[in-house]
């Protein structure tokens, strides 16, 4: 960066008297620390970060100034040499009310590359990940995701050792074989084997994964957690309960195949959502309509489906749908894959983890494969007036989140709010503080993605427990 721009990041920095998830600070008044967990962390992020030396966080983010400016960037060189692969930090120094600071912006690594490591601690233990301001061990699986991409591992592929081919020979496999060589005529005058190989639902004359999931009478036969598990709550947090003292208003574990899971996960949906009856003033016809677009959740849980992690690392973990009176949320384990980012979600060709999977179910017409379903999502939810989706991407947890309060009704706020927020929050505030503070308006879900969340962002809001953020403790403080 330019020496003005540090100029200006130093201000920030001590106006906000904080770090975040790109700015880690060091203050090196009296040598060169260790920076292997944070080279790693910034360079296994998107977008990279930068390391601020000569400001002491612990004496109120004062400018201490570096030891020598030399030496730290000759140091700041030695350790990036200790990276897998070898980082290349830009180095800025300013002077800045008589003492020197210095920058090291880190960039990100290559998808094909990560995870960047410290090579003294190994792949496994000098990999990290940046989580708030903090730099945190990556799991193995983290890991083994990045190797999963570079290496191309589908695990749709791995064989069920148990399942034998007559497992998957059933009334719904014949019927693919029809679709697909009513599809794909070059396809028929291959025999039963080579399809059932090239199609991914073979290996060693023994089942995959991915037949087992597509055609098997029951697939959690083998695989018992790869299924939904399904709630209705009637509050916002799941500890919520009813008048009654009732905790789910509605609670079903969903097995089958992919079509089967998701043919009774929409039922699901569509039994615990409201509809409303709608008369067209020209018309007077009554139509209804759902809480929430049908064709969005559709998507969705196809989505969930299609591009989970099949890998042995989260066989015990199901897909999760979870609905409160103000949301919908649709988890699913593995986090974005290969080179995608949240920012292209939607807006460009995506890589594909499972692409035997998806191809199949291109034939028995339940996806488009066609990379469309993050655009449908957001047309319908503009159709119905509703909040765009939120997406998130949380070490390799991917999770959507649908709010059913209308634009209209979110945007009554007066445009002081974040000032007036600021002002409440002199003093620290509970979540239920908060969901009292905007009085019913917006739903507290949607405050907190709309305000407190972006505030603590800027540095304005801060967290009581910053290394438990989700605490049902927390609180926030301006």
């Amino acid at each position: 960066m330019l020496e003005n721009e540090l100029i200006d990041l130093i201000k920030d920095i001590r106006q906000k008297k904080c770090e975040s998830n790109s700015i880690e600070l060091k203050a090196a008044k009296s040598g060169c620390p260790k920076l292997y967990d944070t080279f790693s962390s910034f360079s296994n992020q998107v977008g990279g970060g930068t390391i601020v030396f000569g400001i002491d966080e612990a004496d109120d983010y004062n400018i201490c100034g570096v030891y020598d400016a030399a030496d730290l960037q000759k140091k700041i060189m030695e350790q990036s040499l200790q990276m897998e692969p070898v980082i290349r930090p830009l180095c800025t120094v300013v002077e800045t009310d008589g003492k020197t600071v210095v920058s090291a912006e880190i960039q990100e690594t290559d998808n094909f590359q990560k995870p960047c490591f410290y090579k003294g601690a190994g792949r496994l233990k000098g990999s990290y990940i940046r989580v708030g301001d903090g730099d945190r061990l990556m799991t193995e699986y983290e890991v083994y995701s990045y190797e999963a991409f570079k290496q191309k591992i589908h695990d749709e592929l791995r064989t069920a050792d148990r399942a034998e081919m007559k497992d998957i020979q059933t009334t719904s496999y014949q019927r693919y074989l029809l679709d697909l060589k009513d599809k794909k005529p070059n396809l028929s005058e291959l025999s039963e084997e080579q399809v059932n190989r090239l199609q991914g639902f073979s290996a060693n004359n023994k089942p995959t994964l991915a037949g087992i999931m597509l055609f098997s009478d029951f697939p959690q036969g083998f695989f018992p957690q790869l299924c939904i598990t399904a709630v209705s709550v009637p509050g916002t947090e799941l500890n919520m309960t009813g008048d009654v003292g009732e905790r789910f208003i509605d609670n079903k574990r969903i097995d089958g195949t992919i079509t089967q899971m998701l043919d009774e996960a929409l039922v699901f949906i569509r039994k615990n959502m409201k509809t409303s009856t709608v008369i067209d003033p020209v018309t007077g016809r009554r139509t209804d309509k759902t809480e929430y677009p049908v064709v969005a959740i559709r998507e969705l849980v196809i989505n969930a489906l299609v591009h989970r992690d099949y890998s042995i690392h989260t066989d015990f973990t199901p897909i999760t749908v979870r609905m409160f009176s103000d949301r919908i949320e649709i988890e699913n384990p593995g986090g974005l894959y290969g080179r995608m980012t949240l920012d292209r979600l939607g807006k460009v060709a995506a890589d594909t983890r499972n692409p035997y999977l998806a191809a199949a179910l291109e034939i028995m017409g339940t996806t488009e494969n066609r990379y469309s379903g993050i655009p449908t999502v957001y047309a319908a939810m503009e159709e119905y007036s509703l909040p765009e989706p939120k997406f998130e991407n949380d070490r390799g947890v991917f999770r959507v989140t649908l709010y059913n309060k209308t634009k209209t009704t979110a945007s009554k706020l007066p445009d002081d709010t974040e000032k007036k927020l600021l002002v409440f929050c002199k003093e620290p505030r509970s979540r239920a503080e908060l969901e009292k503070f905007f009085n019913g308006d917006i739903t507290i879900a949607y405050a907190m993605e709309k305000y407190i969340h972006p505030l603590v962002e800027k540095g304005l809001i801060r967290l009581t427990i910053p290394d438990k953020p989700k605490s049902k403790h927390q609180k926030y403080y301006s």
